[in-house]
């Protein structure tokens, strides 16, 4: 439990990102973490006012078992599919995690109090398919505050026009290449024109955009070290901080272009940018490198507990530390390309591998529920 001392010595950091612009959400959701308060302590103390889940949180979470083994035991008694049995124990901590931040979402006017979940990744490259897991997620958790994550994937891009169409709110996930994101927001303009075209107030209809940060940053560093020059070895830290940038650069065009402007007018909601891995992967590497270094009005930094802890601790937020960088981000992406690492091919490998990563963790949290439902005498499909 956070302590009335500890609260207060976290107003600091945490409240000045709050007053900068930024909505703290928290990466991570669990069945005890709702059950025990802690999220809603987290809501009350440490300005957390959205959370995001993904396959590799369920998995832990799940996986463990851990304050799901009454559910697990109903689900067995029913004998329901393995795949059934996931959806119904995620969407059930979504819609108890969602209820926590109900007040949240009303009084931000749906901007905030927020909790996203991931269509199945496996349909990643399958845009019927993820249209339609995204109209059943909608439909299972039932609450006006879900989001659901669709990946910026070439299949996800129609899907997400589709989905926002409908008037769904969503969180694209998985966006590593400036190219791919200009693409993702054209898919949510677009989706709202088919929104309005279809009559739906689009005041209810919310994006964020998540911007991956610190794997760019793995990958690009891991080629810089092999090189080995001193030209490389300066750049190392800076790709990942670039790319944001040069993202929010890419956002402020789009949402002040005269294509928005016309869905401005009727009360239409920009795709926040969201700042995602945001846990340093480096020990070398400042713990709060990827919040102190993205602060910007209008954006989402959603935080593992261990990051959000730190920036709570020592978090230095000192103003916008990104609209005034593009010159600079500019050359860094530039001075790495001269190193002869491809940014095109970084991205691309970066995005597959992420999709990959979260087919693996989805199979494991099947293959973890499988054996639960099976221990309890049930033979799971």
């Amino acid at each position: 439990m956070i302590t009335v001392t500890e609260a207060t010595a976290s107003a600091g950091a945490l409240k000045r990102l709050s007053d900068e612009g930024v909505s703290i959400w928290l990466d991570d959701l669990s069945r005890r973490r709702i059950e025990s308060g802690n999220l809603a302590e987290l809501v009350a103390t440490r300005n957390v006012v959205g959370v995001t889940t993904n396959p590799s949180i369920f998995q832990a979470a799940i996986g463990s078992g851990a304050g799901y083994e009454e559910q697990l035991a109903d689900l067995a008694v029913r004998g329901v599919t393995v795949d059934e049995a996931v959806r119904m124990m995620t969407t059930a901590d979504v819609r108890a995690a969602a209820d926590v931040l109900r007040p949240v979402y009303e009084a931000t006017g749906g901007r905030d109090g927020r909790v996203s979940i991931e269509v199945d990744p496996r349909l990643a490259h399958d845009t019927a398919a993820t249209v339609a897991e995204a109209r059943q997620l909608a439909w299972l958790v039932d609450r006006p505050n879900v989001m659901i994550k669709i990946p910026a994937t070439k299949a996800g891009l129609p899907a997400i026009t589709e989905v926002i169409g409908a008037g769904i709110s969503v969180n694209v996930t998985l966006i590593f290449s400036l190219e791919r994101y200009r693409e993702v927001m054209d898919a949510y303009v677009a989706g709202l024109e088919k929104a309005q075209a279809a009559g739906l107030d689009l005041s209810g209809i919310h994006s964020v955009a998540s911007f991956f940060v610190s794997r760019v940053d793995s990958e690009i560093d891991k080629r810089l070290t092999l090189l080995g020059t001193d030209e490389a070895l300066a750049l190392k830290g800076r790709a990942a901080l670039a790319n944001a940038r040069l993202a929010y650069e890419a956002y402020e065009r789009v949402f002040a272009g005269a294509r928005w402007q016309a869905l401005g007018g009727v009360r239409a909601n920009r795709q926040r940018p969201l700042w995602a891995s945001t846990g340093v992967k480096d020990p070398a590497y400042k713990d709060t490198l990827y919040v102190d270094e993205l602060v910007a009005p209008g954006t989402v930094n959603t935080m593992p507990e261990a990051t959000l802890n730190a920036v709570a601790d020592h978090g230095d937020v000192q103003g916008d530390t990104v609209t005034g960088g593009y010159a600079q981000a500019r050359a860094d992406l530039a001075a790495v390309e001269r190193l002869g690492i491809a940014y095109d091919e970084v991205v691309r490998q970066l995005e597959d591998e992420g999709v990959a990563g979260f087919e693996v963790a989805w199979q494991d949290l099947l293959d973890a529920v499988t054996k639960s439902l099976n221990n309890k005498g049930v033979d799971a499909e």
